[in-house]
């Protein structure tokens, strides 16, 4: 999809210049100073999103990240050598056999709408920022949680077995909570320990939605705290029962022991969550060190230790970002706005996330059983990727704008002119991008099936809603405070516009 834009973006900022020009020649220098210029920077603004995902710890987040950075890399080359070598030699025959009749600039929907926004700004940003705002709110009741077998489509043979086990036997069966207890020297059978064992697990025993507790002291419920410590009294071998000591076997040996603990849950529901957090609280029998371990003490750390290094991840993603678009519009104002409104996008697709998957709506369309919750892995991802991607529009229409504002020092009619040269090849190419991510939602698998729809929406909203309408009315609105930087700025960075417009 990213190679398609940058392709679209120099094809079509080429056969502009050709109508400038007799000379191919001139035609491509100008083609690549500009449109290559902008394919740079934006490529740039993709990767840095997409290297935020190798600050996580898990594998699997840094693979994406390095997998998706290096295509855009190979599409950013691409676009600036290879394309520009493909269209030297096809010259003026790029135009040949068209379908569609050229429209000419001046004219046509994307004049009239560039001139209604310049006429009413504050309702348009008013209006498109409710309607962004109201769709992300039911982000704020967001359940984040990680993955299970169930989002296996269910002709799998995998989920299937899983699905018997389910129903024959109860969830908690698949998914115990594991409780392992070490002391730290001698052995688990002693006496005191087998008594303190003993009352913790009485303990778990009687806690909501716990079904079975599995250990050395509850194999039997007729033995009595007393008789489990004299029976441990002897050696293993000596104990009569050989189906009692291959049970003591599996459940202790030397100086660790395991408890485990059935619910009537699946490991990723919230009550399991909360099961587990409450045996933490316990205090450990005797002397011993405890470890809660299982599905959902695994998920439930997996998806804290996430979320408690997103901020890092977010904060070097805008950092970069700001800084490469400060060098590249030398302005102080349009970099956050750029970053603003990035956010919004992506917000707005987040609220669909919860719709769709978390409250089911539209999964029969999607061919998917609802789980509840969001997988925590999507938001992050869905950010990293998005981030750079919106950017890459919001890139190629300032870059436009900022073209025609150092050529008239007309902030309106700058913004104006970006949006009718530049609103039908950005979406055209956000076409592109939907089409291909909006196919990963109809994936069996739920991750992708998510990513897809997510990615989809938020690039649709970009190039519709937030770069045709928000970002025009907002620029309108800001005026000359679009291109203000201070005399250090402008000093630093090549790029500021030169002349001073304003009494800023």
């Amino acid at each position: 999809g990213i190679g398609n834009d940058y392709s679209l973006f120099m094809v079509t900022r080429f056969r502009e210049e050709l109508r400038r020009t007799p000379s191919v020649e001139e035609a491509l220098v100008a083609t690549v100073a500009t449109a290559g210029r902008a394919v740079f920077f934006s490529g740039m603004v993709v990767v840095i999103g997409l290297a935020g995902l190798l600050t996580f710890k898990y594998m699997m987040l840094r693979s994406i990240g390095l997998g998706g950075a290096l295509v855009v890399v190979v599409a950013v080359l691409a676009a600036n050598t290879l394309l520009p070598a493909f269209l030297a030699l096809v010259g003026r025959r790029i135009d040949a056999f068209r379908v569609i009749p050229q429209r000419g600039a001046g004219s046509g929907w994307w004049r009239r709408l560039a001139e209604g926004v310049a006429a009413r700004p504050w309702p348009v940003f008013l209006g498109t920022l409710l309607a962004l705002l109201a769709l992300g709110a039911p982000f704020l009741r967001v359940r984040l949680g990680s993955p299970d077998v169930s989002i296996l489509p269910p002709q799998v043979e995998s989920r299937q077995g899983f699905d018997v086990l389910w129903e024959k036997f109860g969830p908690g069966e698949v998914s115990p909570i594991l409780v392992v207890l070490e002391v730290p020297e001698g052995s688990v059978f002693q006496r005191d320990r087998v008594g303190a064992l003993y009352d913790f697990v009485q303990e778990i025993a009687r806690k909501e939605g716990v079904v079975r507790v599995n250990s050395i002291v509850s194999l039997d419920s007729t033995i009595s705290r007393g008789q489990y410590q004299l029976l441990f009294s002897r050696p293993l071998d000596e104990i009569p029962l050989s189906g009692l000591r291959s049970s003591l076997r599996y459940l202790a040996g030397g100086r660790v022991t395991v408890v485990q603990v059935v619910s009537e849950y699946m490991a990723v529901d919230p009550q399991a969550q909360r099961l587990v957090e409450e045996i933490r609280a316990l205090a450990p029998p005797a002397d011993m060190r405890m470890y809660v371990g299982g599905a959902t003490a695994e998920l439930t750390f997996i998806v804290t230790e996430m979320y408690t290094q997103f901020p890092r991840a977010l904060a070097l993603i805008m950092v970069l970002t700001y800084l490469a678009l400060l060098f590249l519009f030398g302005s102080v104002v349009l970099p956050l706005k750029a970053i603003i409104m990035d956010s919004l996008s992506i917000l707005a697709s987040y609220g669909a996330l919860v719709i769709v998957f978390q409250d089911g709506y539209f999964a029969d369309l999607l061919r998917f059983s609802p789980q509840g919750y969001v997988d925590a892995t999507v938001p992050i991802v869905m950010f990293c990727v998005l981030f750079g991607l919106s950017m890459d529009y919001e890139v190629f229409m300032l870059s436009r704008v900022k073209e025609y504002y150092e050529a008239t020092g007309d902030n309106g009619q700058s913004v104006a002119l970006g949006l009718e040269h530049t609103g039908r090849l950005i979406t055209g190419a956000a076409l592109i991008v939907v089409i291909v991510a909006g196919s990963f939602a109809f994936a069996d698998i739920l991750i992708i099936k998510a990513v897809g729809l997510g990615t989809a929406l938020a690039i649709l909203l970009d190039a519709t809603v937030v770069r045709a309408l928000l970002v025009p009315a907002t620029m309108h609105i800001l005026g000359e405070s679009n291109w203000w930087a201070p005399a250090f700025v402008r000093r630093l960075v090549p790029t500021a516009v030169a002349r001073e417009r304003s009494k800023l």
